[in-house]
């Protein structure tokens, strides 16, 4: 298996590309718009062929570059279960395995930051948690129908789970951070380590943050897979 985590600064948002490096076919979980020719001139340059753009939630803080991928190079979209996007090729389901030759990638349901949002079991091995978990954080929850309770028990009930070496690679870093284990996470995030369900809520609740600069903009173009012409 191939996997690769590149960056977009401007969002702090983290994009996988994993590929299987017999069939050459590959996967891009979270693409950005404005890193589309990055990533178009990454994939060429490995040779791989790109078949599938993931999301791993509605992204209010960026605009996903899978319209503009799927109109280049013919890749499928895919969004999670119950996700407001009728554009998308699929919407995958909590426990649905996605396949690519040697690469399985299963979905997990971890709704709370949006109400449709789901992070990715890559090969048993590493997580892709989107803003679910963050590394010693997580995502917010004041908008896009997010639920700080909701969000506790996916993190612990869901991700917490997991095994304890298990890689986190989150959705978003803003840091420095690149990698994490759900065995650090569980001891060392402050978000979560320590807290019960409703001192969670309470912190969550208490958080004065501003609203993502695209979010009005994202939003609607994120919904209809990044196309901004609707």
């Amino acid at each position: 298996m191939f996997f690769r985590q590149l960056f977009d600064k401007e969002s702090s948002t983290y994009t996988y590309l994993i590929a299987d490096r017999e069939t050459q076919e590959a996967i891009l979980v979270d693409p950005v718009l404005e890193q589309v020719e990055r990533d178009l001139q990454l994939l060429a340059e490995l040779g791989f062929s790109l078949r599938y753009c993931v999301e791993t939630h509605i992204h209010a803080d960026h605009i996903t570059g899978t319209a503009k991928l799927r109109l280049r190079t013919g890749c499928l979209g895919i969004v999670p279960d119950k996700a407001q996007a009728s554009c998308a090729d699929r919407h995958i389901k909590d426990g649905e395995i996605l396949q690519l030759a040697s690469v399985t990638i299963k979905a997990i349901a971890t709704p709370g930051h949006t109400d449709s949002h789901m992070a990715y079991l890559v090969n048993q091995e590493r997580v892709l948690t989107g803003d679910a978990l963050f590394i010693r954080g997580c995502g917010r929850t004041d908008f896009q129908s997010g639920d700080a309770g909701t969000l506790f028990d996916s993190v612990t009930q869901k991700l917490f789970t997991l095994p304890d070496e298990t890689l986190v690679y989150p959705g978003h870093d803003y840091r420095g951070h690149t990698v994490s284990t759900i065995g650090e996470e569980k001891h060392w995030n402050p978000r979560f380590a320590g807290r019960n369900r409703q001192n969670f809520i309470e912190f969550m609740n208490s958080l004065d943050l501003p609203k993502p600069q695209k979010i009005m903009e994202a939003v609607p173009a994120n919904e209809h897979c990044g196309n901004l012409v609707f």
